[in-house]
């Protein structure tokens, strides 16, 4: 079976981890378009993203505190096996069915939630380190449809920065990382 989610995840992910599998070790301590992470940072909370958000597609908790650092022998194989398992517990249909205990947002939404954070990160890690992603129109479209549900209590919780203002003319990946607070136009 799929979901909505699963499919748009299922676009999002191998772009994303094609990303992660070519960066190399000497890379890890690069700065990032998010102030406060180095690559190696990104990279651990992008694996926490991937593993917690499986199990919130399960309703099960999660803990975020965790500063477990993932990238031990064999990261790269293992955050793709990871992105896999996420797809595939977002391909449930009852994943996207009532309301999320951990989160008290709509199920549908928290897969919202995994969708953007892997793209956004993505391209954060691909700015980073010198690479480029490319993301379906169709992740873009349900990115900003997420930004127009939950952008604004994103920023006040922290997760989104201030937006940036992007020009008419942007793309509309620009448009999208400007709404979570991003430069698009930022270098290491």
């Amino acid at each position: 079976m799929t979901t909505k989610t699963s499919e748009l995840l299922a676009v999002a992910a191998p772009r994303t981890v094609a990303v992660v599998g070519a960066i190399s070790d000497d890379q890890l301590d690069l700065p990032t378009p998010c102030p406060d992470y180095s690559v190696r940072d990104l990279l651990n909370h992008v694996y926490a993203v991937v593993v917690n958000f499986q199990a919130l597609a399960r309703r099960q908790e999660v803990d975020w505190s965790g500063k477990t650092d993932h990238l031990t022998e064999g990261w790269r194989d293992r955050f793709a096996a990871e992105t896999a398992r996420l797809i595939e517990a977002w391909s449930d249909p009852a994943a996207l069915e009532g309301v999320s205990p951990g989160m008290g947002l709509p199920q549908e939404t928290v897969g919202e939630m995994a969708l953007i954070d892997l793209t956004v990160h993505g391209w954060d890690l691909a700015r980073a380190t010198g690479q480029r992603l490319e993301v379906d129109p169709a992740v873009l479209d349900a990115g900003h449809g997420f930004m127009d549900k939950m952008g604004e209590t994103g920023q006040q919780m922290g997760a989104f920065g201030t937006p940036v203002p992007t020009t008419p003319d942007a793309t509309p990946l620009d448009h999208l990382l400007g709404r979570t607070g991003r430069d698009p136009g930022w270098t290491p």
